[in-house]
C-alpha cells in the first residue's frame, strides 16, 4: 500500500511541474503608504506653572503630578524657567526658556561705603514619580529680591524616559528642540493652578 501511494504522489508532482506555463506580465506595485511614528516607550508631558517665591511657602513652588498619568522612577523631569523674550526676524516676541538650574550673579552696593558685594542667586529643581519642587538657593538674601527675581515665575515641565535621551540626539537646554524631539506640539502644554493643584488650562 506503501508504494502505491509512493508511486501516485510521484506522478501527481511531475504533472504539476508539467503544467507551469510562460510567466504572466509583473503586477503593480503596492501603495505605498506614509510612515508611521516609530514605535517608543515614552510619551511627552509638558505643564506650565506660575507662582511666587516667599517666605510663607520657604521659596519654594510644589507641584505634584495629575493622577491621571504615570510617572515611573526611572523617568525624567526637566524643568525650564521663562527667562525673557525676544524679537524675531518677523518682529514677533518669542518665549525665552532656560534649562535649570540658572544662577544668577547680583551686585550690591554698601550705601554707606560704597562698596560692591556679590550675592549668588539660584533657580533649582529636584523631582520624584510624584512631584516636582522648584525653589531658590544661594547666598543671597531671599528676603532682598526684586519683584521681577521672586513674583510671578513662569516654568515649564517636561517628562519623558531615561531612556529617550539615550536613543535620540538632541540638547536638553534647547527646550523648543526637546519638544520637536518628543513630536510634541506647540500648544500641547497643562497649565497648573498650583494654589489648587488643578488643570486651569487642558492641550488644544
Amino acid at each position: 500500500m506503501k508504494t502505491i501511494t509512493g508511486i501516485f504522489l510521484v506522478f501527481a508532482l511531475g504533472l504539476l511541474a508539467s503544467c507551469v506555463g510562460e510567466p504572466g506580465p509583473p503586477g503593480r506595485d503596492g501603495y505605498d503608504g506614509l510612515n508611521g511614528q516609530d514605535g517608543e516607550s515614552f510619551f511627552g508631558s509638558v505643564f506650565e506653572i506660575e507662582g511666587d517665591f516667599t517666605s510663607e511657602n520657604n521659596y519654594t513652588l510644589y507641584f505634584k503630578f495629575p493622577s491621571d498619568i504615570t510617572v515611573y522612577d526611572t523617568d525624567v523631569a526637566l524643568v525650564y524657567i521663562l527667562w525673557g523674550q525676544e524679537e524675531n526676524e518677523y518682529g514677533d516676541l518669542l518665549d525665552v526658556w532656560r534649562l535649570l538650574p540658572q544662577t544668577v550673579v547680583l551686585e550690591n552696593e554698601d550705601p554707606e561705603t560704597g562698596i560692591l558685594t556679590s550675592s549668588v542667586l539660584q533657580y533649582n529643581y529636584d523631582y520624584t514619580y510624584e512631584d516636582v519642587k522648584v525653589f531658590l538657593e544661594g547666598t543671597i538674601d531671599f528676603g532682598s529680591l526684586l519683584p521681577a527675581e521672586a513674583l510671578g515665575q513662569v516654568f515649564r515641565i517636561v517628562v519623558f524616559p531615561a531612556d529617550f535621551l539615550a536613543k535620540k540626539s538632541f540638547d536638553a537646554n534647547d527646550y523648543n528642540m526637546v519638544i520637536k524631539s518628543l513630536n510634541v506640539k506647540p500648544n500641547f502644554v497643562q497649565k497648573i493652578d498650583l494654589a489648587n493643584q488643578i488643570e486651569i488650562s487642558s492641550p488644544k
